[in-house]
Order: C-alpha cells, then structure tokens, then sequence
C-alpha cells in the first residue's frame, strides 16, 4: 500500500510538472526571442530620421555607427540607386541578408525577418524623400535570441524535481502512516494468537483503523477477562472445598488402623494437594495476560462505577448504605481493565463476607499527580494486626486461608510500582488503600500514603475480619 502510493503520486506529479513547465517554457523562449527583435526594431527605427532627411554615405555612417547595433558591426544599410547616390545603389555595413530578400522586402513595404548564418536578420524598410524604399538590416545573433532561455529551463527543471521529490516525500509519510497502524495491528493479532494475551494497539493513525485498534484491545480484554474469570472460578470452586476436606481428613485420622483406613488418608492427603495446586495456579497470573503498551489501561472512575452498579444489588438487599466520590472525571491508569476489576471485587467481596449486614462502605478515588489512590473503607469491627493481615495475605498459607484476594489487589498495585496498605477507616471499620503509580517501582508510597498502617482502634481489640483478605 505505501510503495503504491507513491508510485500514484509519482506519476500525478510528473504529468502536472509536464503540463506546466513545458509550456511554460515554451513562452520563456518566446519571449526571449520578442526581446531580441524588438529591440532590433528600435535600433533600425534610429536610423529612420537620417534616411529622410539624406544619403549622403558620411551622414549615413557616421548615424549607423552611433547606434549600438551599428557600433558592433550588426547594422547595414541598403540605399537604391537614385540621382542623389549618383545612380548606384548605396551599402553601408556588412549584408548578411540575400538580395532576393531585400528585393523582397521593398515589395511588400514592411518588416520582415530573414535566417542567416549563425542567426537571425530583421529588415525594415524605410521610405526616402525620392520615393523610394531603403533597408535597414539588423543582424540578430542565435546567442541574443535564446538569451536566459537556458536558464529558464534549467530553473523550471529544479523546481519540477523539487515538486516531485516533496510530493514523492509527502506521499511516503502518508502511507507510513497508513501501513504502520496496519502493521501494528496485523502484529499484535498475530501475537494474540500465538497467546501473548497482553498484546495491544495504539489507537492511532486513520478513523478506519482506530477504530479495528479499538475493537482488537477490546477483544484482546475479553478474552484476558474470561481466563481471569476462569482462574477465579477455578480458586473459588477449590477454595470451598478445604471444609469437607478437612471434615474428610478429621475423620479418617479417627478410623484407627488398616489397609482401608491407609488409603482413605492417603486419598484424602492427595486430594488436598491437588486443590492446593489449583489455588496457586489461579494465584499465579501470567505476565503475558498483563495488558502491555500503548494500547494497555484503563479508566479507572469508569471500572469503579460498574463494580459499584453490580454490588448495590447485593448491598440494597443487606441493607448496606453505599458512598462512592472521585468518580465523576475519567482517570487514566496504567492498569488492564479485567486486572483492576478482580481487585475491586476481591475487596468488595470481603466487605460482604466479612462484616455483617447493615454495615456501611465506601469507595474513593483521589487523582494525585504521580499516582491514583483508590479507598475502600467499611464501618465494620476492623482488624486487630493490619501487619499480620497483609503478611497472612502474602504467604497464602495461614489458618486455612489462600490470601488469594489481597495477592490479586497487591499485584495490580506492585505492576505500577504501588503499594497496599491496610489502616483504621473514618467509618470505624477497616480501609484498603490501594496505591496506583504511572509506572516504575521507583514511584513507590512513602511515609503518609501509608501512614495509618499502624494505627488500631480505641477500646478493644475487635475482630480479627479479614482471614480471606
């Protein structure tokens, strides 16, 4: 497509560069030539008062030779025989032109222009006080004629190169422009189907395909979604059943001895291995289901409304009152959306499970200018260690808990070089501080982004909420 595009405007340019210059041209040469002869024309014009006034051959040169023509040896004077010249005719100068022409010149009575060697004569004649006719040639050289003709051409031939090299140019950058979006495109849905689901694409270049760039990561995100969601269905379905397994373990250590009450134990050993290699396999994203380059992100007031739609539902059912704020402008973040979505319903998900009904929460979105902080707050009874939940969370291997919705938020956070941090809420319960950074690890929070970590709450030490954090 691009090496067409310019071969088109290759040939367009060429055919208007000819249609102009050669015509062009043309009148220059034109021109040059009128030049030439009309000044001619004045020359042999001087000598007209001379002649009728006398033909004397001293007169007659000595006015010949004042005009610049005759001075270079270009002028010639031609006298008919008459009473005045002593019956003979009369030549002043050097006669380039034939006699036949000067015979024929004096018929007709008007200028005329003749070829002579090495260029061009002008013959105008010119009546005497005897009636009769005399010429008056000037000799044009070939050089006077084409005078800046070739200049002329040589100027029209750059500025024709030039037209045809810029338009050559411009057409380049046009269809780069055109194919480097394709390009990209083409590239990125062969990445997608080879599985590097984190491939994205600039939404750039022509209305056409912005708009295939658009439906590509759009594509690319649902399909990021449903293995996300997979994952999740896979950690929840395996997580629900370490409680029959552990009733099943209970009570086969209490069948005593034998072959039969071995293999029970052995079997049920067996399957909660297996269901522990589930739950660290959805634990465990892969880093090419990241959403990655220009195309990657998300707007993140925009997520927080459509988690916040779909858990009011259940919230309006419990009987939970409901604040959100700093969602009302688009935030951008350098975050997949099916990432940010899993985080938020991690967090939400325990605010549920984990407080009892009737129990308020909150959700806030604080733009800052090196990093996003989302706030989900609840007023339920707390958490008695942060600290503790924030480690349980992180080794997954605590009173039978996987920490699999605290690793999902934390790891939205570290892929911005963010943070989790976990602290006492202005409702009472507790607040999961998510930190989102534009990028790099060197933008982690410092000092008060978590400042409220350490914090308990007066009175008692309340409940220790949060074993599934």
């Amino acid at each position: 497509m691009r090496w067409a595009l310019v071969r088109v405007s290759l040939a367009v340019t060429t055919m208007v560069v000819l249609a102009f210059a050669v015509p062009l041209g043309l009148v220059v040469q034109e021109m040059a030539r009128d030049r030439a002869f009309s000044n001619a024309e004045r020359q042999a014009a001087a000598i007209g008062p001379t002649l009728s006034i006398t033909t004397d051959r001293r007169q007659l040169e000595r006015a010949v030779a004042s005009t610049q023509a005759g001075a270079a040896g270009r002028m010639a004077v031609h006298v008919p025989a008459s009473e005045e010249t002593g019956g003979q005719d009369l030549e002043i100068g050097i006669r380039r032109a034939t006699v036949r022409d000067l015979a024929t010149t004096q018929r007709i009575g008007r200028a005329s222009i003749t070829e002579v060697t090495d260029g061009s004569a002008l013959l105008q004649p010119t009546a005497l006080s005897s009636g009769k006719i005399a010429i008056v040639e000037v000799y044009v050289p070939e050089g006077e004629v084409s005078n800046g003709v070739t200049t002329a051409w040589l100027v029209l031939a750059g500025v024709g190169v030039a037209l045809v090299v810029g338009s050559v140019a411009v057409a380049d950058r046009l269809g780069v422009r055109m194919v480097r979006p394709a390009q990209r495109l083409a590239g990125a849905a062969h990445d997608l189907g080879e599985g590097k689901l984190g491939a994205r694409v600039p939404e750039e270049g022509p209305t056409e395909l912005r708009s295939a760039a658009v439906a590509f990561n759009s594509m690319a995100d649902q399909v990021v979604q449903l293995l996300a969601n997979e994952r999740e269905l896979a950690a929840d379905l395996s997580h629900r059943l370490r409680t029959p397994l552990t009733v099943l373990r209970l009570n086969a250590a209490s069948l005593g001895t034998g072959p039969a009450a071995d293999q029970t134990r052995a079997a049920v050993e067996q399957l909660e291995r297996e269901v522990d290699t589930i739950i660290r396999t959805a634990r465990e994203a892969k880093p090419q289901t990241q959403a990655t380059g220009p195309g990657a992100g998300c707007d993140v007031s925009e997520v927080v409304r459509e988690r916040m739609e779909f858990w009011s539902a259940l919230a309006e059912d419990e009987g939970r009152k409901v604040r959100l704020a700093g969602v009302e402008r688009p935030v951008r973040i350098p975050v997949a959306r099916p990432e940010l979505a899993a985080a938020l319903d991690a967090l939400l998900g325990n605010v549920f499970r984990h407080t009892p009904e009737g129990t308020a929460f909150s959700v806030d979105v604080h733009n800052g200018d090196d990093a996003v902080i989302v706030l989900v707050s609840d007023a339920g009874p707390g958490i008695a260690d942060p600290e503790a939940a924030l480690t349980r969370g992180n080794s997954g291997a605590r009173d039978g808990s996987t920490g699999l919705g605290l690793d999902i938020v934390r790891r939205v956070a570290e892929s911005t070089g963010g943070d989790v941090r976990i602290g006492h809420s202005v409702l009472g319960g507790t607040e999961v501080r998510i930190w989102i950074g534009f990028g790099g690890a060197s933008q982690r929070p410092q000092g008060r982004i978590g400042h409220r970590t350490k914090r308990r709450r007066k009175g008692g030490s309340g409940s220790r909420r949060g074993a599934e954090v």
